[in-house]
């Protein structure tokens, strides 16, 4: 197999998936997107502190500039903005969504556009977001299920975003605890996801450790985990969200705006684990351009050297 498709080697991927996923993916075989779903789910806010980050014309040459091999953008931007780009920088299309006004007690994303849209736009792949555990899930599985056997019908990769969520995930932990973050992982891959994306867990509170909702298995481990120094929980909660998909492509995300040494610490731990890239928005679109653009060609040289 072709070494830039080295990730997807140990599981059957149909040629055309693999055909679409060579378009987004560098010749080491990593691959870094830039996101721009987050107006939808957070509203307007992020034009603070860069109010060029309201205009996905910006954001589309942030990408070419950068280096980036894919954004991601809702139906209309892409509609409107990329196809004004297309054969320049490869788009993975999302197809849901929800704003940031009604409570996350019982979320759900649905349909913002359709695996037909994508087809006709020309994107190279599609982005669903999968709430786990939250109480909607009778709603959110089948239609992910639905999405997915689109995909399957159009060859086009399906990258998960898999997202605890809801009521029933703060009753057990949280949603950015490792039993969280690992059980969303494994529900993406048994869903039939193409690629996954994740954010890497945090430590937990005693609080978890008491909690008698939490699985016994998940308490031990947390407590184990918490034995271990700040820098290597992140290397040890890390690899196991990647072991979590056996063999199934993680992108971890870069997830709310934090510093410069946070962020490439994180980045090491993520690529030490077995990750297939990141996918990083407002940690690299909310600086300033020049900022920006260092920050991913930073990201670029640590994925292609962990490739060499």
């Amino acid at each position: 197999m072709d070494k830039s498709l080295s990730f997807f080697q140990n599981l059957h991927y149909s040629a055309g998936e693999l055909s679409h996923v060579k378009e987004f993916v560098r010749e080491s075989g990593k691959t870094i997107i830039l996101p721009y779903d987050q107006f939808i789910e957070h509203d307007n806010r992020h034009i603070d502190p860069n109010p060029e980050a309201g205009n996905p014309d910006y954001i589309i040459k942030l990408a070419m500039e950068s280096g980036c091999n894919a954004v991601v953008f809702h139906y209309g931007v892409a509609k409107r903005y990329w196809t004004k780009y297309a054969g320049q920088m490869p788009l993975i299309l999302k197809v849901n969504g929800k704003t940031s006004i009604p409570s996350q007690d019982n979320a759900l994303s649905v349909h913002t556009s359709f695996v037909d849209d994508a087809e006709k736009l020309g994107a190279s792949a599609i982005g669903y977001t999968m709430f786990y555990g939250s109480p909607r899930q009778d709603e959110d599985l089948p239609q992910l299920a639905n999405v997915r056997r689109e995909c399957e019908r159009a060859e086009l990769p399906l990258i998960v975003w898999a997202y605890p969520r809801g009521s029933a995930i703060e009753a057990k932990g949280g949603k950015e605890s490792s039993y969280a973050i690992e059980s969303a992982v494994r529900m993406a891959m048994e869903m039939g996801a193409t690629i996954i994306k994740a954010n890497l867990p945090t430590a937990s509170s005693q609080e978890f450790l008491e909690n008698p909702n939490v699985p016994s298995y998940y308490r031990k481990i947390e407590k184990e985990l918490l034995s271990l120094s700040s820098k290597e929980q992140k290397w040890e909660r890390a690899k196991r969200v990647v072991a979590a998909a056996q063999g199934v492509p993680v992108l971890f995300s870069g997830g709310s705006e934090i510093g410069d040494d946070d962020l490439i610490e994180n980045a090491n731990a993520c690529i030490d684990a077995g990750s297939f890239g990141f996918i990083f928005g407002r940690n690299v679109w909310k600086r300033p351009k020049n900022e920006a653009v260092k920050m991913v060609e930073k990201f670029q040289k640590l994925l292609d050297d962990s490739a060499k």
